[in-house]
């Protein structure tokens, strides 16, 4: 029992040695003007960040003709010390009309890499949404060949070791679906191993409750067992569920959103069982820089001031 893995061990993914095994899973957040990150970006990261923490930042596009983030502004607003010292992986927005130089002259700037599967990508992937009828068209292996090309050109010109990819086989956002999500999941994950990607994120499929209590389905076990690399899941986990995963083997590391955007400190917080902040929904997208993004309390703030009262 004592040797037992927990969301609180430390992983070794590649050359990143991580402290514990919850990420920070790439999430939109609206927070940016003018398509340019802004210093409350700073803030927010740095306060979900942890010494050895693994933080996915939100996505960002290409180029300027892909509405993406400026690199000049993101070079003028260096991380602090804490953030630093946490891992960062730079999700990319794939616009189709973007060449892969323009890409592969992007990511040069990157420490480590996740190669977001956008709405581009997934039109490609999912049966439901490509009808082409060239060599990107047609049976599985044409609907990824695009998807798998952008990944060679990355690694082609970074290594794996600082390329990670995140799937959502089983999702059917805005009515673009898999007849056989499995299979499409797995040949993706067979196929980045060729490629040596460092990590593959997937998305469970939704979540179940089972007397009134949330439980996620291990949806994923065939991918798991066929990725080669650092495997990561998200989707509904809470802190047991997260353990579970972790100490069965099912999951390398877990990845949470919306616990993690409402609980700063979120590390601290499973490590010591206390009650979470709880998220605002109504908040997630808007435009303000502190409402709903950096004001939620870390645990020290909450204990004070419930010694106030």
């Amino acid at each position: 029992m004592g040797n037992e893995v927990s969301l609180l061990t430390p992983y070794k993914m590649g050359k990143f040695h991580l402290s514990h095994r919850i990420v920070l899973g790439p999430l939109t957040r609206s927070r940016s003007y003018g398509n340019i990150p802004q210093p409350h970006a700073i803030v927010y990261y740095s306060q979900r960040a942890s010494n050895g923490g693994l933080l996915i930042n939100e996505t960002t596009g290409v180029s300027d003709t892909a509405q993406g983030y400026d690199i000049n502004q993101m070079e003028q607003h260096p991380y602090p010390a804490q953030t630093r010292r946490s891992k960062m992986s730079l999700p990319l927005k794939v616009i189709l009309r973007l060449t892969v130089a323009q890409q592969e002259r992007y990511l040069k700037l990157s420490m480590t890499l996740d190669l977001l599967q956008g709405m581009p990508l997934k039109l490609f992937m999912k049966e439901s949404a490509n009808d082409r009828t060239d060599e990107y068209g047609g049976d599985l292996e044409n609907r990824c060949r695009f998807p798998l090309q952008l990944v060679e050109a990355v690694v082609n010109e970074i290594g794996g070791g600082r390329v990670g990819m995140r799937l959502t086989p089983f999702m059917d956002f805005m009515d673009c679906w898999e007849l056989d999500p499995e299979a499409l999941g797995l040949h993706m994950v067979q196929s980045l191993n060729k490629h040596g990607v460092l990590y593959c994120h997937m998305i469970e499929p939704r979540m179940s409750m089972d007397e009134a209590r949330r439980q996620t389905p291990h949806g994923l076990q065939n991918m798991r067992q066929a990725f080669n690399g650092t495997f990561i899941a998200s989707g509904g986990y809470d802190r047991d569920e997260g353990n579970k995963a972790v100490a069965e083997g099912y999951v390398d590391l877990v990845s949470y959103g919306r616990l993690f955007l409402a609980n700063l400190d979120l590390p601290k917080r499973f490590r010591l069982k206390v009650q979470l902040n709880k998220y605002d929904r109504s908040t997630f997208y808007t435009s303000d820089p502190v409402v709903g993004y950096t004001d939620y309390p870390f645990l020290e703030d909450c204990n004070e001031s419930m010694n106030e009262h």
